[in-house]
């Protein structure tokens, strides 16, 4: 086996670093029935309202069959509510939908900020931030190799 290089190693500690932030996450925001990948979605939802399936799925990491089943319990549960606009359905929060985001995102925000607070430095903070929005926007420019 190849040795690793330094690129592999880090890719390798940022997956491992967001799973157990997931995890934790999970667990933490069990306090208010939601998920992780819950908790996104009803973020955009509430960020770019009214907005389609479609529009909703390029914003986060769900697959389309799981945004269709995740939605369609996030409906059942009023939180969302979807509208037929001719040929175009747009997702908003319902009344009970915001208060439950805007409960839940204090908290999440704060207990996401502690894994970075706990142990950088406003400096290393600062240029984490720099080095992460460097590499996200050069992954949204990226074109896959040839096969």
């Amino acid at each position: 086996m190849r040795k690793h290089t330094l690129g592999s190693l880090t890719w390798i500690r940022m997956m491992r670093f967001t799973n157990q932030s997931n995890q934790l996450s999970n667990e933490f925001l069990k306090r208010f029935d939601l998920t992780t990948a819950q908790f996104d979605v009803l973020i955009q939802i509430k960020t770019y309202a009214p907005l389609t399936q479609s529009h909703l799925a390029e914003k986060v990491t769900v697959t389309q069959g799981g945004m269709s089943r995740m939605l369609a319990r996030l409906e059942k549960e009023g939180l969302i509510e979807r509208k037929q606009n001719w040929k175009t359905k747009t997702i908003s929060l319902t009344a009970k939908g915001e208060q439950m985001i805007d409960t839940a995102t204090p908290s999440q925000l704060q207990f996401q900020s502690s894994f970075f607070e706990e142990v950088l430095t406003e400096e290393e903070m600062k240029t984490l931030n720099t080095l992460m929005t460097k590499l996200e926007k050069h992954s949204r420019e990226k074109k896959l190799p040839p096969a």
